[in-house]
């Protein structure tokens, strides 16, 4: 895929995660830092979005049956992957 076609394949992810959420995009999509760090915020909470083909193949596997998967590696904090409708 193209920069430019890539960059606006990401751009779209932002502006729907965004309305979906109630939230708005962040200025040059972060790319900024510090206050302008992240994609989206909304929710009280700053947000990277990401759009990929395949999705997140492992992650999605591990889905399955259940609603959420929460991960955490040796001496680092937790993290969450959930299905929007979920969220």
């Amino acid at each position: 895929m193209s920069g430019r076609r890539s960059k606006r394949k990401g751009s779209a992810a932002e502006r729907e995660f965004a309305k979906l959420i109630g939230g708005k995009r962040v200025p040059l999509s972060g790319a900024m830092g510090g206050e302008y760090s992240g994609d989206v915020i909304g929710l009280g909470i700053k947000w990277e979005c990401k759009r990929r083909k395949e999705s997140f193949k492992q992650l999605d596997k591990w889905l399955e049956g259940v609603d959420a998967v929460a991960c955490r590696a040796d001496r680092d904090e937790g993290k969450v992957w959930m299905p929007l409708k979920t969220f």
